[in-house]
């Protein structure tokens, strides 16, 4: 099932739970613009080539517009609409003021040398700067963009509205980026296990941790985990996978990373199967990589007892399904992964007051914010009787749907 189709269907599921009326369930499905733009640019070597851009605005019932804008071969209309409600609930599920957007360009970034990669995001932020704006939807990096990505979004659209630095997230410290924001999502991984574990009773010391992907968000979440006493005993990425029964050195690791490039050859782990990793003795799986990785053909060999997903839509429905009759407990994307928008909004506010937070103030803020969501969610479950996804969702769609009835969306 892809990406949208699960989406909906949760979707449907909260909606039936929280009796909304019908055709306020199907407004709050269609997505309220949808933009797509042609991007012709001259390459390097003076060849003309064009490329589709998409936004898909959505929700604003709740606040400006927020989503990722990505660079990849495969974005296409159906998954940036799956994303862009995606981002609607998650930001609802974190209880900040804003709605779900996301945008793409259909290319493959590493064919594009740095000035071509520059000249085809100044050509689409021309096509669109008129459709985003600082109170109106603001992009933010995804896959295949980056902090420079969005400096030269906010430059180009600085050129016809003024300076502007509200109008994206993400950005380089030195344009107003805010502290923090690198490690946010990882961060806000951690947040939330010490939150899910702390409600049965235990905590990130002495559990052990395997690791799907071991990019920003991976990393991030093993070097906070083991800082914090948990072991980390299996880890992968695109290059191979290790694990360790006693513990991987975190540090070590990222070192050895940072100087290779690979996880292969690290002396202080044995090389495994990457598909072995989800199935891996442990007490937390905390897939941080591509979505639809768990499924039903390996969903029923998971012997870990917590799933955090970092990454968006690891488990599908089906594999949700095995999971929970084996009494796995599954963090939901849409709060787990949360973190990365939160900071995101906290880089929003600085730049609107024009006064930024050092970064402990930013990582206290990220916690009370991953804790204070982690308590409604359950608060959802215990009244509405349902496992965490569902309380996450019913959570969600009831401050959307309440937010659009009362600003009167028959009128």
């Amino acid at each position: 099932m892809n990406a949208l189709a699960a989406t909906n269907r949760n979707f449907r599921h909260a909606a039936r739970i929280l009796g909304l009326d019908s055709k306020l369930e199907k407004s709050l499905l269609i997505p309220f613009r949808e933009i797509k733009v042609e991007c012709t640019i001259p390459k390097d070597d003076g060849s003309l080539v064009s490329y589709i851009g998409f936004r898909v605005q959505h929700d604003n019932a709740r606040g400006p517009m927020k989503g990722g804008i990505r660079y990849h071969p495969e974005v296409e209309p159906d998954e940036v609409n799956a994303l862009a409600q995606l981002m609607t609930w998650k930001t609802a599920v974190a209880d900040i003021p804003y709605g779900g957007a996301k945008g793409g360009i259909g290319c493959n970034p590493r064919d594009l040398s740095q000035s071509e990669l520059e000249r085809l995001t100044r050509v689409f932020t021309q096509k669109i700067h008129d459709l985003i704006g600082t109170h109106t939807d603001v992009p933010a990096p995804d896959m295949g963009t980056n902090a420079q990505t969005m400096a030269w979004i906010l430059d180009e659209y600085s050129k016809f509205h003024g300076h502007s630095p509200a109008v994206v997230t993400g950005k380089p410290i030195d344009l107003g980026g805010s502290l923090g924001r690198e490690a946010a999502t990882g961060r806000g991984v951690v947040f939330a296990t010490e939150a899910l574990l702390a409600e049965h009773g235990k905590s990130i010391k002495g559990m052990t941790f395997a690791i799907q992907g071991f990019g920003n968000v991976g990393a991030w979440a093993a070097k906070l985990i083991h800082e914090r006493g948990g072991k980390v005993i299996a880890v992968s990425d695109i290059t191979g996978a290790i694990r360790n029964m006693n513990g991987i050195n975190i540090e070590e690791l990222l070192k050895h990373k940072e100087s290779t490039g690979s996880l292969k050859n690290f002396e202080g782990a044995d090389k495994m199967d990457p598909n072995e990793v989800l199935v891996h003795e442990c007490d937390v799986l905390i897939p941080c990589a591509l979505g639809g990785v768990l499924n039903r053909d390996n969903a029923a060999d998971v012997k870990a007892k917590f799933i955090i997903e970092a990454a968006n839509h690891p488990t599908d429905p089906e594999a949700d399904e095995i999971l929970s009759k084996k009494g796995v407990v599954i963090l939901p994307d849409i709060y787990a992964n949360a973190g990365g928008v939160t900071v995101s909004y906290f880089e929003w506010v600085q730049n609107i007051q024009g006064f930024m937070w050092d970064e402990d103030k930013v990582n206290n803020e990220l916690q009370r914010y991953m804790t204070r969501a982690f308590h409604n969610i359950k608060g959802m479950c215990q009244t509405h009787d349902c496992n965490l996804r569902m309380g996450a969702f019913t959570l969600a769609v009831n401050r959307v749907a309440r937010a659009t009835l009362l600003r009167g969306w028959e009128a």
